[in-house]
């Protein structure tokens, strides 16, 4: 009797939302519940046009008495739990959609988990399909789809999809050739080329991925509801010691030589048909329905994505409704339920993923899946991570943005002016591949360690083989709202090297702590990593085509750095470090040119000298000129 109370109560709780706070576990109780009361599960496999079924999971309202729209969910990562007396936690983006009801869909996308087929990672978009044979993302989606709208019941004829991830990239690979009833699509972290986001970035690759290799390239035999592939055990906690002593990426062969995608990866170092066929941004010229891009400054993994799917539409197609919102979160943190939220050591706030949820993704769907009013949204919805504070423009980046120039001086000092001697300044370190930069001071993780996109670089600042030029103290605050690119005019005594160049955000000596800094970490003097890219050398001219530099001769590399909404507040100073390693975020670059990285033996990694010349600059701020399109055609 007490539990059937119990259960009574908790429906009344969820009918009347009689309560207005929950903590975080009562929330998910009462989702979970929730699901369970209103919704029913059906497990279907539906035939694509060249025969192959995929596993799908159909919940529908309880309640038939009005139609729903569709919302749709295709993932790489399993649906489970599997089986039809088996529910899910909660359904949809959040909680606003599974209590406003929708019937919600979720499908394995072909070769993974419960459904037929072959994997294919970033499976190439056809253009053409006339032979039903001929199949990709966008036509699997549309085949869902046609099968949804004639075999499931109490629907309104209106399909919504989202993704986080992977995820992201089937949503916007739907959005080309869709299916018309496709009317809203929400890419969120999406990956636009595997060359740029996740697994390189520019030509280097991220070393921080070599563990979930399996994850990707492990092809399964039949239809499985639990894991069929295997990781690495590393033998230490020690990420920074792993890497190291596994040595140059060929001894990866050990471990992955059936691996079909490091296979891939290892065959394809170079920017080659393989990886260009697998971009989605030549494709997206005619996308017919609504788009919002949802990304994270701080994601470690898919921040080309967002940005540069959103830019690539409105290049395409400026009176298109495409909108994007960039909130200060890590890789997918806008889903979860964190009420304060913080990035590594730096807190941004309060409630900032239920505000995304509730006054922007929500309202969005609903317009459009079930006609409600549309709140004004700007066309960007965008968070300032130095005042922490949204602001609302009318296109990104906003026309009005200033464009701020740094220039490195001498006694590592960093200049809003030319310097008169900037034609002879030179700046001189030496490169050692066999004691690499460290990603952070405290490298625990083996695999990608996401939280060093706010990471303090005190440790770099203090490295001989790290450049640090920094301002003196701002008189007054300075906004970046837009792109950064960096102009490096470098020479090298080898044959290759890694540009990195990161932009840090120095607080003041006497920075008060955060509310949950941890005792060992001091906010005064925190060098916090507001931005960061790499480039690798050999490919300063073309990804397509590698070339070596020329010992001691003034290069100039142009590297385009992601977007950036930040606020050097007045008494902080603005830090440029440039160094050549740093890892193992990304991989180490023996030096020595040699034709394929991967192939690198023990000899190949040797010492160098890199120099910075004064002549080269960073420009923050606006339209740089250099767009996603720009960049995969070099």
């Amino acid at each position: 009797m007490q539990r059937y109370s119990f259960l009574i109560a908790i429906i009344i709780l969820l009918t009347f939302g009689c309560r207005e706070q929950h903590t975080s576990s009562e929330k998910e109780l009462a989702d979970s519940l929730y699901v369970k009361i209103h919704y029913q599960k059906k497990e279907v496999s539906i035939a694509m046009r060249d025969g192959i079924k995929l596993h799908t999971s159909i919940f529908t309202p309880k309640d038939k008495t009005e139609n729903y729209p569709i919302m749709l969910m295709r993932t790489c990562y399993g649906v489970k739990p599997y089986g039809e007396d088996q529910m899910p936690k909660s359904l949809g983006p959040s909680g606003y959609f599974l209590k406003d009801k929708f019937i919600f869909v979720y499908q394995d996308v072909r070769g993974r988990w419960m459904s037929e087929g072959a994997f294919d990672n970033m499976r190439p978009h056809v253009p053409d399909k006339n032979n039903p044979r001929q199949i990709d993302e966008s036509s699997d989606t549309f085949d869902t789809i046609e099968w949804l709208l004639a075999n499931v019941e109490n629907h309104n004829g209106k399909v919504g999809q989202w993704g986080i991830s992977y995820p992201g990239f089937y949503t916007i690979a739907a959005a080309i050739d869709a299916h018309p009833a496709l009317v809203a699509s929400s890419p969120q972290a999406p990956i636009a080329d595997f060359y740029f986001d996740d697994f390189h970035h520019h030509g280097a690759y991220l070393q921080s991925y070599w563990m979930i290799t399996p994850l990707f390239g492990t092809q399964k035999n039949e239809p499985v509801n639990e894991p069929w592939y295997e990781f690495v055990k590393p033998g230490t906690p020690d990420g920074y010691q792993f890497h190291m002593n596994l040595g140059p990426l060929k001894n990866s062969q050990k471990y992955y030589k059936d691996n079909f995608f490091w296979q891939q990866i290892i065959g394809h170092p170079n920017y080659d048909e393989f990886w260009q066929e697998r971009s989605v941004l030549p494709h997206l010229n005619n996308i017919q329905h609504a788009i919002l891009t949802v990304g994270g400054w701080f994601d470690a993994e898919d921040l080309f994505g967002p940005l540069n799917i959103y830019k690539s539409i409105e290049n395409q197609q400026r009176n298109h409704f495409n909108q994007i919102v960039m909130g200060p979160w890590g890789h997918g943190d806008w889903a979860r339920k964190s009420i304060p939220q913080y990035v590594g050591n730096i807190y941004y706030g309060d409630s900032i993923a239920d505000f995304y949820q509730k006054e922007i993704e929500f309202p969005f769907f609903s317009h459009f899946l079930k006609e409600k009013p549309l709140p004004e949204l700007p066309e960007a919805y965008m968070f300032d991570t130095g005042l922490k504070k949204w602001f609302r423009f009318n296109e990104w980046p906003p026309e009005e943005a200033e464009v701020i120039t740094l220039y490195p001086d001498r006694h590592e000092k960093l200049s809003f002016k030319e310097p008169k001697n900037a034609d002879v300044n030179t700046f001189s370190y030496v490169s050692d591949p066999l004691k690499p930069v460290p990603s952070t001071e405290d490298i625990k993780k083996i695999s990608l360690h996401r939280k060093f996109m706010t990471s303090d670089q005190r440790h770099a600042y203090k490295r001989p083989d790290v450049l640090s030029f920094q301002t003196e103290p701002l008189s007054m605050s300075k906004t970046v709202a837009g792109e950064i690119v960096a102009y490096l005019d470098v020479s090298t005594t080898a044959g290759d090297a890694d540009w990195i160049v990161k932009i840090i955000d120095v607080y003041p000596p006497d920075h008060p702590s955060f509310p949950d800094t941890p005792s060992h970490i001091t906010m005064g003097e925190y060098q916090q990593l507001v931005r960061s890219e790499v480039i690798r050398g050999r490919f300063r001219n073309s990804y397509r085509k590698p070339e070596p530099f020329v010992a001691g001769q003034k290069t100039r590399i142009v590297l385009p750095i992601q977007d950036v909404l930040h606020t050097f507040k007045e008494g902080h100073k603005i830090m440029i470090q440039i160094q050549s390693t740093w890892f193992p975020y990304i991989d180490r670059n023996p030096q020595q040119y040699v034709e394929n990285i991967f192939d690198a033996s023990e000899e190949d990694f040797i010492k160098a000298t890199h120099t910075i010349y004064g002549s080269s600059f960073i420009q923050m701020g606006g339209k740089s000129g250099i767009s996603g399109l720009d960049i995969i055609s070099k």
